[in-house]
């Protein structure tokens, strides 16, 4: 993807330099509950810690930003600046209505957020508490070299998939979702989540293809980087890496084919009426 040199956003809030912040976010509980969960399955980590109550953040003092975290920025602020005219357009022409962007937040090892402590254990997130989403780049290496899912527009998608769930938020599905799944069993808990990301990948496929329309930034295999992403982090896949049994019934993100199936439907439709998954017979 070729992104250096282009425009970038000034929705960022840059709190890397400040290392680990002194606060106490509290414990995860309602909507952070729900988003930390997600998240943390996506990943596969443990979170038993994080639904308790969270003690205050250790401050880690100054950090100077090395030269992969600075152009780690650079790049973030550019997929950010794209998501906001892509959205702004697509709200404008597909729902005659007024896109507001998200702020995205750059950390490092750990900040607050009103839906719990942003850190390595979440990964990235989007909090609908303060509309916005974190992110450490680190997960970047993560993602390559855990998750085995390479290249820049990999990291992209991760970016444009955090701000789909700002556009379900934005256009009120996500909080119509959490409002459900708080009142059914776990596996219809479930089950609504899944549908929440798949919709928000088949959002990143609507981005992908507007990116390289709008943009013409699109470099060859880029599509496939991001296909690939959303195969190695599939609930079936993340359970086989991790030895776990593939349980669908505990599934919250779909598996790899429904991830990539889904993207693919965005990337080559462009239109949010084909990314309705709850209306979806077949996921």
């Amino acid at each position: 993807m070729e992104w250096r040199g282009r425009r970038g956003s000034r929705n960022i809030e840059d709190r890397r330099r400040a290392g680990g912040t002194v606060g106490r976010a509290g414990g995860v509980g309602g909507v952070g509950l729900l988003v930390v969960v997600v998240v943390g399955y996506f990943l596969g980590f443990d979170l038993t810690g994080l639904l308790q109550d969270q003690g205050p953040v250790a401050p880690s003092g100054d950090v100077a930003l090395t030269e992969a975290d600075v152009a780690a920025g650079e790049f973030v602020s550019v997929i950010l600046a794209d998501t906001e005219e892509i959205w702004a357009s697509v709200f404008r022409d597909q729902l005659n209505q007024t896109y507001t962007p998200a702020v995205l937040v750059l950390y490092k090892s750990v900040t607050p957020s009103p839906c719990g402590n942003a850190s390595g254990a979440t990964g990235p997130f989007y909090c609908p508490g303060d509309n916005k989403v974190y992110l450490d780049t680190e997960f970047f290496t993560t993602l390559e070299q855990r998750l085995g899912a390479k290249g820049d527009f990999a990291a992209a998608y991760v970016v444009a998939h955090e701000i789909a769930h700002h556009v379900q938020d934005e256009l009120g599905i996500l909080g119509q979702a959490n409002s459900l799944r708080a009142d059914v069993s776990e596996a219809e808990s479930n089950e609504i989540s899944v549908r929440v990301e798949l919709q928000a990948d088949c959002l990143a496929g609507i981005w992908a293809q507007q990116v390289q329309d709008r943009f013409g930034t699109i470099q060859q295999g880029d599509f496939e980087e991001a296909l690939n992403a959303a195969h190695q982090i599939g609930d079936d896949t993340l359970a086989r890496k991790a030895g776990r049994e593939v349980m669908p019934h505990t599934f919250t993100h779909g598996t790899s084919a429904q991830r990539a199936r889904w993207f693919l439907a965005g990337l080559k439709s462009g239109r949010m009426d084909d990314c309705d998954t709850f209306a979806a017979d077949r996921l």
